[in-house]
């Protein structure tokens, strides 16, 4: 390559302002963002109104609530396109608290779990989520397609007729039309032309989102504090707050980890967390509950919708504001079945179809399928997303415990040492934790060592003294209890190679002591050598300080 030739300039990876300024320049882009908000927001109201039932609150809070959500999530927030708003987790968790306190008892709890929320992300708890495995990622989706499903299944149960010609209409155009094209997303399409239908036909029997809950128009205003301030009140609310902040933090984690798979992008997962903290702290005060990510709403907006910015969402929460202000009449013509349409075509596309089928399953380790199994169970059965992660998370866990546990291995060898005698020397594999350190005293030939010591006429040395050597070094403690001194180690009768093995707590030094206890019973002399760096440091700051 000569002086003249042009050098390749380096390319700066793209940040996320570049996409939203390329967006807002595209008026193609702005106008796939735009229609994925609108189509998310149709989505969005009747679950919303649906939760806010659940809640015990009324419909208009929830809605507003909604609003701020969005907007605020779509300013602040880590993970462009992912819709947040009045969720279904959080009314379940904030329902028992109305019911028995009553509803004026929704504000501190959600101001106190928007504060929980900000401590969490500023504190950089949410690289937890790396310890979620995949197989419990698996089970997550599946039970949320699952619990889509099933949630628009009432919408179509003890219906009149024509409810089941326009749910094949609606389900027709969301699969048929992107094969012509993807100018207009196929379920707004398919909105629009049941809700003409309905409307231009009269057929009041249809259900409509209208017939979910009021749809007065207008503002509710800031929130109003009727609840004294007093530690009675800290007492009432704090295991609610507590409650709503992580279950709101892990679903929307999730599904922040979700959507990057979706997208492939990265989203900064501890901006998001103290970003929906200030989110519920808003619309707890100008609103007056809280919310996270809406799963099903997300995959609409970034599956179906093609979305990618946070423009899409900012739209949704605008387009949501319209609603609400203006148009909540023609918000209320909506027909239900349009919607439960195009939401069971969405859970069908999360469903990982490939994790069920039968070749990957009999590839699949047996407790990868299990936790994947006990998870989507769990939260089918309890209908929450939060408690079916914990229960698969700690299922892994105790699993993949159980598993290493069992890969701890001790072998023996006798090898020739100075003169006549002879020298044991055990190597251990594997890793040293509770879990597989319990039994290990019991990999020893604790009398076979000290028979073989004796022929070897090298026993007998240590028989009234315990010794535990490490690296060359030995502390001895007389029997009469003095202070344990350090002396010049002669040579070892049974040498503990550890270069293959590693020691992680507590347990596995108080187990290697066990071992050195017991040779030392019979009367001869230990050493433990080939520890790394940090398990060397780890094992002699608490060897022979854990007891008996």
């Amino acid at each position: 390559m000569t002086a003249d030739t042009p050098q390749p300039r380096a390319v700066a990876p793209a940040r996320p302002d570049d996409s939203v300024r390329a967006v807002l320049r595209s008026p193609r882009l702005l106008t796939r963002e735009a229609l994925a908000g609108i189509v998310t927001t149709l989505a969005l109201v009747p679950e919303v109104i649906s939760f806010s039932v659940i809640a015990g609150v009324d419909p208009m809070v929830s809605l507003v609530a909604s609003v701020v959500l969005a907007v605020v999530m779509s300013l602040l927030g880590g993970r462009p396109a992912m819709v947040t708003a009045a969720a279904g987790s959080v009314a379940l968790v904030i329902a028992p608290l109305v019911r028995t306190h009553g509803v004026e008892y929704v504000l501190p709890t959600v101001l106190l779990a928007g504060v929980i929320q900000i401590v969490f992300g500023t504190a950089g708890l949410a690289r937890l989520m790396r310890f979620i495995p995949r197989s419990v990622m698996i089970g997550f989706v599946n039970a949320l397609g699952i619990l889509i499903f099933v949630a628009q299944v009432p919408h179509l149960i003890d219906v009149p007729w024509i409810v089941y010609p326009l749910f094949a209409l609606t389900i027709a155009i969301v699969v048929l039309l992107p094969r012509f094209t993807t100018v207009v997303p196929a379920p707004l399409v398919a909105i629009v032309v049941v809700t003409v239908i309905v409307v231009a036909a009269g057929l009041t029997d249809v259900h409509t989102v209208g017939d979910e809950g009021p749809m007065g128009g207008g503002l509710p205003g800031l929130t109003p504090w009727l609840v004294p301030l007093s530690p009675e009140t800290l007492g009432i609310i704090l295991p609610t707050a507590l409650s709503v902040a992580f279950v709101g933090l892990m679903e929307t984690l999730l599904t922040a980890k979700l959507v990057d798979d979706i997208t492939e992008t990265p989203s900064h997962k501890g901006k998001e967390s103290w970003a929906l903290g200030v989110a519920n702290i808003a619309a707890g005060a100008y609103g007056g509950i809280a919310g996270c990510a809406m799963i099903g709403q997300t995959v609409v907006n970034v599956k179906i919708g093609r979305a990618r910015t946070r423009v899409s969402t900012l739209a949704a929460g605008l387009f949501l504001l319209l609603l609400v202000t203006g148009l909540s009449s023609v918000m209320a013509r909506i027909p239900m079945v349009a919607l439960a349409a195009v939401m069971m075509v969405v859970a069908i596309t999360t469903v990982d179809w490939h994790s069920v089928r039968p070749s990957t399953l009999r590839r699949m380790p047996v407790p990868e399928t299990l936790v994947m199994v006990v998870t989507v169970g769990v939260v089918v059965a309890t209908n929450n997303l939060a408690i079916g992660v914990a229960v698969g998370v700690l299922l892994a866990m105790v699993l993949f415990a159980r598993r290493i546990a069992h890969v701890i291995r001790v072998e023996r060898t006798v090898e020739p040492a100075a003169g006549d005698s002879a020298r044991v020397r055990y190597d251990v594999v594997g890793p040293l934790f509770f879990g597989s350190s319990n039994d290990l005293v019991e990999h020893f030939s604790y009398a076979d060592d000290a028979l073989l010591a004796e022929s070897s006429g090298v026993a007998g040395a240590h028989t009234h003294a315990e010794s535990l050597e490490v690296t060359g070094v030995s502390t001895t403690a007389s029997p009469d209890g003095e202070e344990a001194r350090r002396t010049a180690r002669p040579e070892a009768t049974v040498l503990v190679d550890l270069s293959r093995a590693s020691v992680w707590d507590a347990s596995s030094v108080a187990a290697l002591d066990s071992v050195g206890t017991k040779f030392a019973a019979h009367g001869l002399a230990v050493e433990f050598v080939g520890l790394d760096e940090r398990s060397g440091s780890f094992h002699g700051r608490l060897t022979g300080q854990l007891g008996g």
